[in-house]
């Protein structure tokens, strides 16, 4: 039997990592270690919806740590004019465990199915959008309220949920349901945003019926160009929103 010595059986192994990596590289995979694990991500049905949750629940562990995040990250309209991130970031820190946890709930029963038939980037967009959204609508209604929480993007993926179903087949009544009474709790429960809660549902809605139609229309690629279209025009028309919000003040 032979026997090798010890920098040869090294130098061989390099030779077969490396081999290997290139063959994986040839192949359009991951390089590293952190690549591969990345692939494996986003290789689940909806990594866009896990990732959202998972930086939510990052941002809600540091709010448990001294100082106050909340205070750097809400939404309030004063604020907002200086600190345009606020438009999303209040959409990361809630007002207690159990309003992180029934947003995120939700988040993750409704918006694997809505990022699946959109697409994740469209998905993403479309979740920043309304919570941008929800936040100009507190602007408008309630400007000197302070606003956390991802409620209003949350009852924008309802919206969307429901115009979606109704312009491919039909709305599920038990969607209607728990949108019903939500809302209830919304008007008679006290300290909720009822702006951003409305006004997230009313821009679901939107997005909801117009990239329901394009696919009812259109497939593939072309349906996912024309979705973007839906996108873009109601950030516009929130932008607009907003900007005469501003000049109303002014």
């Amino acid at each position: 039997m032979g026997v090798r010595c010890p920098e040869c059986a090294r130098e061989l192994a390099q030779e077969q990592r490396t081999l290997q990596r290139e063959t994986r590289a040839a192949h359009g995979g991951p390089r590293t270690e952190v690549g591969r694990r990345a692939r494996q991500w986003f290789a689940q049905p909806a990594p866009v919806t896990m990732s959202i949750v998972a930086v939510t629940a990052l941002v809600g562990a540091l709010q448990l740590l001294p100082g106050d995040l909340s205070a750097q990250l809400l939404y309030f309209f004063g604020f907002s004019l200086v600190e345009p991130w606020r438009f999303v970031t209040y959409a990361l820190v809630h007002a207690g465990v159990i309003h992180f946890a029934f947003n995120m709930l939700v988040l993750w029963m409704v918006g694997p199915a809505i990022e699946q038939r959109i697409g994740r980037l469209p998905f993403l967009a479309a979740y920043v959008i309304s919570a941008a959204g929800a936040a100009v609508a507190v602007a408008w209604f309630t400007p000197m309220s302070a606003v956390v929480g991802a409620s209003g993007a949350i009852y924008a993926l309802f919206g969307m949920a429901i115009g979606m179903q109704r312009m491919l087949g039909r709305v599920q009544p038990t969607l209607l349901l728990i949108v019903g009474i939500n809302l209830v709790i919304t008007f008679v429960v006290g300290g909720i945003s009822w702006p951003a809660h409305v006004g997230g549902l009313v821009i679901g809605l939107a997005l909801g019926f117009g990239i329901g139609l394009v696919h009812k229309r259109m497939r593939g690629d072309q349906a996912t160009k024309s979705a973007w279209l839906v996108i873009g025009a109601v950030a516009l028309v929130l932008a607009g929103l907003f900007a005469l919000r501003v000049v109303s003040v002014l």
